[in-house]
Order: structure tokens, then C-alpha cells, then sequence
């Protein structure tokens, strides 16, 4: 399995100057979670990371080699992003949008075979969306679109997962079912990094942390050292109350 690894990479965010160079390896069974206030650059990280835009100094590698030297059919081969946002700027049904994870490994012109539908009806199962497989993407509701973007995802079988607010818009029952997917993904070999704003869903299924600051700053490790009180105060500028519950943290913000 590939490891994406970051050598002295700073992302670029316009008007803000240069933060800490991150050094960074997510390894396969991984699940990182990336968190900081809005503003900080979380989004810009994973786009960075995915090869959407370009550092403004250092590295990522994806498998040892440079991102910025493997073809965009090649990353999408190994690399799987999931977006905060889905822009439906083609109709198609709900099916069809999952069948675009097997594109980067079909020959040009070349249609998806048995083994590619095969694929994606397992990842709409995966997803409890079979019953809306023909439906348009566009007649969806915002948590179904989320979810056919995590099983488009999902059909792709990337090495490495890149998820950005994988539970936006997503009800508790199907937050929990997204974060356990993506462990269930960790656990068969996958990289997985996260965006979450929910620290207690950071806290119960992150097995490493990425904090990242409005200046630039930013400080990773293991999760049960980083998920200590006043470092996650200083993070968001908010005081906390923290309990344990089923042997996981839990964090509610504090007036």
C-alpha cells in the first residue's frame, strides 16, 4: 500500500504568510483527523494534498514520487477526495455518478464493464442508497448527495482516502455510518485523512491529529496526545468540559 508524505510543504493561502512547514506521513491504517477554526486552511490542505493546487513551497509524494510529477490519471489511480461541497454540473443518476470512480482506470472511450457496475452497486449498498440508484443527483437532498460522493469514492478503491467534512450535512445515524465506513477503510489498508469540525468525532475515531492554526501554525501527533484540553483550547478559543464516555473523550464547549 502507498503512503502520502508531505517534505517541507507549506500550503498557499493568499494575504497570510508563510506557516510551519509540514512533515507529514499518513500510512496505510491511518485515520488522521485535520482540525482548526474556520480559516485556518483545512480545505486548501486536502486540495494541496490532492494535487489541485500547487504548494507554495516544499513537497507532496504519493508512493515515493513526487505528486507533481504523476500523471492526474495516475494519482486518481491510487488517490480518492471526497469534497465538502458537490457541484451537479451534468445530469446523472445517482448510479452513473458512481461509476465516474472507475473512470481513471478505463482506457479512453473504453464503457465500465460488469466488474465496475459490480463495484459501484456494492458501494450505493455500502451507502444505503440502492433504492435511489436511478434517481437523479440533482432531485437529492444534500446528505444524499454527501453520500453518493463518499460511494463515487468508495467505487474508486483508492489507496489513499482524502475526505474533506465527510459527515456535512449527514444526520447522527449516518455521521456514524460515514465515520465507520472510513475506519473500515483504514483497517483494510487505506491512508485516511479527514477535515472534521466535530471535535468528538475526532476524538472516537482518529487515531492521529493535524491541528492547524489561523497564523499558520500547526502541531500533529498521536491522537491521545494531542486531545488535551488546553491545547484544543488555544485552538479554537473556547473553553472546554471534558468527560470520558466508552473510553473516548468527550468534549462539550464551555460559556
Amino acid at each position: 500500500m502507498d503512503a502520502l508524505e508531505t517534505h517541507r510543504l507549506v500550503i498557499d493561502i493568499p494575504g497570510r504568510a508563510a506557516g510551519r512547514p509540514l512533515d507529514l506521513r499518513v500510512s496505510p491504517g491511518e485515520r488522521w483527523g485535520v482540525l482548526g477554526p474556520n480559516g485556518a486552511g483545512k480545505t486548501t490542505l486536502l486540495h494541496t494534498l490532492a494535487g489541485l493546487r500547487a504548494p507554495r513551497a516544499g513537497e507532496v509524494r504519493l508512493a515515493g514520487l513526487p505528486l507533481a510529477r504523476l500523471g492526474r490519471r495516475a494519482v486518481a489511480r491510487r488517490l480518492g477526495m471526497v469534497f465538502q461541497t458537490s457541484h451537479d454540473d451534468f445530469p446523472a443518476t445517482v448510479l452513473e455518478t458512481a461509476l465516474i470512480g472507475r473512470h481513471p482506470f478505463l482506457s479512453p472511450w473504453h464503457q465500465e464493464g460488469p466488474e465496475d457496475l459490480a463495484l459501484a452497486e456494492a458501494a450505493l449498498a455500502r451507502l444505503d442508497l440502492t433504492h435511489l440508484a436511478d434517481r437523479e443527483l440533482s432531485t437529492l437532498s444534500g446528505g444524499e448527495r454527501q453520500r453518493v460522493s463518499l460511494a463515487t469514492v468508495l467505487t474508486q478503491s483508492p489507496q489513499t482516502w482524502l475526505a474533506d467534512e465527510p459527515t456535512n450535512h449527514l444526520d447522527l445515524h449516518h455521521q456514524v455510518a460515514i465515520m465507520d465506513l472510513l475506519a473500515e477503510q483504514a483497517a483494510q489498508g487505506s491512508g485516511v485523512m479527514m477535515c472534521l469540525h466535530d471535535l468528538n468525532l475526532a476524538a472516537r475515531w482518529c487515531d492521529h491529529l493535524l491541528l492547524l492554526y489561523p497564523d499558520g501554525e500547526a502541531c500533529w501527533g498521536p491522537a491521545e496526545v494531542m486531545l488535551v484540553p488546553t491545547v484544543l483550547e488555544r485552538l479554537y478559543g473556547q473553553p472546554l468540559t471534558t468527560a470520558m464516555v466508552d473510553g473516548a473523550p468527550v468534549f462539550v464547549p464551555r460559556r
